[in-house]
């Protein structure tokens, strides 16, 4: 007998615990000369919701493939919940909603999640189901007649159709309104709420921002950061930091505000000036000594768009510059 959403949603069912989700310890992975996933060493805990963030070609995919049981590492383990990933799929305990596939063509949608539900351990009423997703409406459409959005919703119904310990999205919210986007991590959040560990890959940055409790960045097949999504911008070190010069004093001077300590980043249009700095004081101290007189000048913090973007140039820097020293030692 199906079981009702509402049973199994209410905060504080599981609650968050130090217990282990999941682990990769020192895994990597290679597709002939590409190491695609380097050594990478990380663990879920119960509740968390996890940010999983990276350039494409990053190795997300992979790790994600590997998570599941999809693909095994060449090197070190996988576990979840302390057995192999098939095994954990096998007992229900893992929802997935991947970005592209996994729906059959010339099947209605109630039809499809009352199958899903049914081979599920411990899976869901799909009315229910369905209401939280969003697509009572579309309940007697054939999958294949549905645009991108719906069918990310479907997707969604997919990975939530039975009570799961662990919630794995893969680009989630494309092709979705901002009203679907704001109501489906309403709902992640429940899920969270109750304990559920949810891991989530996006390129939407300003949700990783306001949702994950944790991100993780890797870059070439490395995991380079791990933290609040705070703790990361702190990491990037940078500043935003803007103003407005008085039309009186003719045209900014791009060669001396080019010229000002610390900067990493300069938009001038017109009379507003905005900067991003590594040393936010260093260069306003700079720009009054320079002989600027900036008006309503805000300094702020970067998003976290612009500290991801960092982080990896950085990244970026540091393996030519150890490239270049291997080569010179030759």
């Amino acid at each position: 007998m199906s079981t009702s959403v509402e049973q199994v949603t209410g905060a504080g069912l599981r609650g968050p615990g130090s217990g282990e989700v999941a682990a990769f310890r020192n895994v990597s992975k290679s597709f002939g000369p590409v190491k695609a996933v380097n050594d990478i060493s990380l663990t879920l805990h119960p509740g968390e919701t996890v940010a999983f963030l990276g350039p494409n070609g990053a190795g997300k995919s992979t790790s994600i493939d590997m998570l599941l049981g999809l693909k095994d590492p060449d090197a070190g383990s996988i576990t979840l919940f302390g057995g192999t990933p098939r095994q954990a799929i096998m007992d229900g305990r893992v929802g997935v909603m991947l970005q592209s596939g996994g729906l059959m063509p010339d099947v209605k949608v109630r039809e499809m999640l009352k199958f899903a539900s049914d081979i599920h351990p411990r899976g869901y009423d799909v009315e229910d189901v369905m209401k939280t997703a969003g697509i009572t409406d579309i309940a007697d459409r054939k999958v294949d007649k549905l645009s991108g959005g719906q069918e990310q919703r479907v997707r969604f119904a997919l990975a939530t159709v039975g009570d799961s310990d662990l919630i794995i999205l893969d680009e989630p919210t494309t092709g979705m309104d901002v009203t679907a986007r704001q109501a489906f991590w309403s709902v992640m959040r429940a899920q969270a709420d109750a304990g559920r560990t949810v891991l989530f890959a996006t390129h939407y940055l300003e949700e990783a921002d306001s949702i994950a409790d944790r991100v993780l960045v890797v870059h070439r097949g490395r995991l380079i950061a791990d933290g609040t999504a705070a703790e990361i911008k702190a990491r990037a070190g940078l500043r935003k930091i803007a103003f407005d010069l008085h039309p009186e004093d003719g045209v900014p001077d791009l060669g001396l505000l080019s010229r000002l300590p610390s900067l990493s980043g300069l938009d001038v249009s017109g009379h507003t000036v905005r900067i991003r700095s590594n040393d936010a004081d260093a260069t306003v101290a700079a720009l009054y000594r320079a002989g600027f007189y900036p008006r309503g000048l805000e300094v702020t913090g970067v998003g976290l768009e612009q500290a991801f973007i960092a982080i990896t140039g950085e990244q970026d820097a540091a393996d030519e510059s150890a490239a270049l020293a291997k080569e010179n030692a030759r």
